[in-house]
């Protein structure tokens, strides 16, 4: 069977857009349809779509493009680990932000390649995993900076059902069983109950 070329991209957010990583890919060659896309963070290797591509998809012969080294992680030792074990499976991977990756060297003069691209995986994935901690640290400084500010985060808190303090009432006095105050309120069981231990 035919070698076959894969593709992978890769967004931090599901509002951040994948084209510009799909296009580089397509214009190299590699089929739309054989394009695995991702949208979680490079912080590790632990995403669905990679995963299945690595352990279901790819096999001996086979060529993984991808658009930048970071698309992989952004960790520099998890960059090293993929590239090792891709090497292992037989699958070469070219990065098409490093051109060394694309070229072909005959088999005596392979060890230059494998140098050159050695140092620039070294440099680049250091590079990337540098990023990722300066986005970590404004992360951090953001969110210092808001608390100082009062900002809260996470979920607004709820406001309270109509009729609350007067139906909560009925409920304390024993003019209205919970229950006929859950369907009144309209609210779940366990919010009714959740406000009930709070007031």
């Amino acid at each position: 069977m035919d070698n076959r070329i894969y593709g992978y991209a890769r967004v931090s957010t599901r509002e951040q857009n994948e084209d510009r990583q799909i296009e580089a890919l397509t214009k190299f060659g590699v089929l739309e349809q054989n394009i695995i896309i991702d949208k979680a963070s490079g912080k590790d290797t632990e995403r669905e779509g990679y995963q299945y591509l690595k352990r279901q998809i790819l096999r001996k012969g086979d060529t993984l493009v991808i658009k930048e080294l970071d698309r992989l992680s952004r960790n520099k030792t998890d960059i090293k680990r993929e590239l090792e074990q891709f090497k292992d499976m037989g699958i070469r991977v070219k990065i098409l932000d490093i051109p060394t990756t694309l070229t072909d060297f005959p088999p005596e003069q392979a060890w230059v390649l494998e140098m050159i691209n050695a140092i620039l995986i070294e440099v680049l994935g250091a590079i990337a995993e540098n990023e990722r901690n300066k986005i970590r640290a404004r992360q951090r400084e953001g969110i210092a900076a808001a608390k100082k500010k009062n900002v809260r985060f996470g979920r607004p808190p709820k406001s309270l059902p109509q009729n609350w303090q007067k139906i909560l009432e009925e409920v304390r006095c024993g003019n209205k069983k919970p229950v006929e105050a859950i369907r009144e309120l309209d609210i779940s069981r366990s919010y009714f109950y959740k406000l009930y231990s709070k007031f």
